[in-house]
C-alpha cells in the first residue's frame, strides 16, 4: 500500500520507522534483530535509507596514491524486498541524487517497479567527506525536484529513453524531506518553503521531517507550510538523544537547535545511561504532545538502535 493511502485510512496516528543498511560484511540478520522487536507496534511502514559511494586512497607499489570508491553501507532496494517478504510491511527506499545518473536511477526505480515497491522518498542526499559541498553525478540530477519530475515522467509512462514504445507507467508514491529549522543551505526560511513547495506541485504527495526537538518548531512549521500553500501530509521525524556526545554532534550534524530545557537535563546527568533515560522522557513527551496536535503519523528515526524506539512506543502507542 501507498504511504499516502495508509495516512488517508488512518482513524489516528500512525507509527513508522527509518532504519540504517547494515556496514557492508553484515548479514540481513542484524535488521531482524532491529525490527523484530518493533514489530510489536505494527509499524504503517519502514523507509530504508541509502548510502552513496565514499572514497578513499591507497598507496601503490609505486608510491602513488590510487582512488579507490567503496559502498559503506549497500543493500537498500534488498533489504526493502526482504522485509516486505519477512514482515508483510510496506517499505519506504530512500533515492537520491548523488553517484546516480539519470540512466541508474531509472534502473532502480524499474528494479524497485518489479518488486512490487510502490513508495520513494526523494533526496538530494548530502556532499560525501571529500567534497566540500555537494557535487552531482555529471549526468545526474542536483536538486530532489529533479528526482520527483523524473519518478512522475515515470509514473506517466515517460522514461529517459524516450524512443521506447509500448512503456507500462510506475506507480510511485513520493515523498520529500521538509526541515522545520530549515535546510543548512537556504538563506532563509522563506526560501526553504518555496522550494520545498515546488517538489510538492511537482508531484511530491507527502512530506517527512528533519528531527526536531522543541515542538513549536514543528507546529510552526506546518503552519507556515499551510500558509505557503502546501496541503499535503507532514510527518514529524523524532529521535532520542542517548549520549552527552550527541548533544553536540546532532546539532552539528543536522543544523537543527536543542532546546535549553533539554540542555539542562542532559547537563544533570552523570552517564550516558541517565542521558538515554532524559533523551526518552523528551521523546515520549514530544510524542505526545505531537499526537495532541493530530499529527498523522509518527516517524521515529531508529539509527541503528531499534531497543531505544521501542522503549518510547511503549509509552506512547
Amino acid at each position: 500500500m501507498k504511504v499516502i493511502d495508509h495516512l488517508k485510512r488512518a482513524s489516528g496516528t500512525l507509527f513508522s520507522v527509518e532504519i540504517l543498511p547494515p556496514l557492508k560484511g553484515k548479514s540481513v540478520q542484524s535488521i531482524w534483530d532491529i525490527l523484530d522487536p518493533i514489530m510489536e507496534f505494527n509499524p504503517s511502514f519502514i523507509d530504508v535509507t541509502y548510502h552513496r559511494e565514499e572514497y578513499v586512497y591507497k598507496k601503490r607499489e609505486n608510491g602513488l596514491l590510487e582512488k579507490f570508491s567503496i559502498r559503506k553501507r549497500p543493500g537498500t532496494v534488498g533489504i526493502c524486498s526482504a522485509i516486505i517478504n519477512k514482515y508483510k510491511v510496506d517499505t519506504v527506499p530512500h533515492i537520491i541524487c548523488g553517484g546516480f545518473s539519470k540512466e541508474e536511477t531509472e534502473n532502480a526505480l524499474i528494479d524497485l517497479s518489479f518488486l512490487g515497491i510502490d513508495n520513494v522518498l526523494l533526496l538530494r542526499g548530502d556532499a560525501i567527506k571529500s567534497e566540500a559541498q555537494f557535487i552531482p553525478d555529471a549526468n545526474g540530477h542536483h536538486y530532489a525536484i529533479n528526482l520527483v519530475k523524473q519518478v512522475v515522467n515515470m509514473n506517466r509512462g515517460i522514461y529517459v529513453d524516450d524512443e521506447l514504445h509500448e512503456v507500462s507507467p510506475s506507480n510511485f508514491c513520493i515523498g520529500v524531506a521538509g526541515y522545520p529549522e530549515k535546510h543548512s543551505e537556504a538563506p532563509n526560511m522563506k526560501s526553504d518553503l518555496k522550494y520545498l513547495k515546488a517538489k510538492i506541485d511537482a508531484g511530491a504527495e507527502y512530506i517527512v521531517t528533519q528531527m526536531f526537538y522543541d515542538n513549536r518548531k514543528y507546529i510552526d512549521f506546518v503552519n507556515q507550510c499551510r500558509e505557503t500553500g502546501i496541503t499535503v501530509p507532514i510527518i514529524p521525524g523524532l529521535k532520542p538523544i542517548t549520549t552527552k556526545k550527541q548533544s553536540i554532534t546532532l546539532p552539528k550534524t543536522f543544523s537543527i537547535d536543542l532546546p535549553d530545557d533539554l540542555l539542562d537535563e542532559i547537563e544533570k546527568c552523570k552517564t550516558d545511561k541517565e542521558v538515554k533515560e532524559a533523551g526518552i522522557e523528551w521523546c515520549v513527551q514530544q510524542s505526545k504532545e505531537l499526537i495532541q496536535f493530530g499529527v498523522p503519523c509518527l516517524h521515529y528515526y531508529t539509527m541503528g538502535n531499534g531497543e531505544i524506539t521501542c522503549s518510547v512506543a511503549r509509552r506512547v502507542f
